[in-house]
């Protein structure tokens, strides 16, 4: 993957929606989790700070790479820019969980393979 590559992912924490870019997401090596690599924020160039993408910034501060919770993840989108990383509210009415196995494919129903 090239390095221009940029994807914005929404998750869902603590009752909030988290967005934030990250230049690598992929299933990762754990079963159930999405693996975020090389996290990305904005500059600070400006005098105007959020508190929000502070927030964020803190939070993932010397974190190479993370790993979120399938059913917390809302939606990743690849983009061709950065925006801010943000925390806004979350009432989850129109959001519902995808049915998905809790078995690993390949295995049998106790989950050995």
């Amino acid at each position: 993957m090239a390095a221009s590559h940029i994807f914005k992912v929404q998750f869902v924490r603590e009752g909030k929606v988290w967005e934030v870019y990250a230049r690598k997401v992929t299933h990762g090596g754990l079963f159930g989790f999405i693996e975020l690599e090389d996290l990305v924020f904005g500059e600070r160039s400006s005098v105007v700070v959020d508190p929000g993408e502070e927030r964020i910034k803190g939070e993932f501060e010397g974190v190479k790479r993370t790993w979120l919770p399938m059913q917390s993840v809302l939606r990743v989108d690849e983009v061709k820019k950065t925006g801010p990383s943000k925390i806004s509210a979350y009432d989850g009415s129109n959001v519902a969980a995808f049915p998905m196995p809790l078995v690993p494919p390949g295995s049998d129903s106790s989950g050995r393979k």
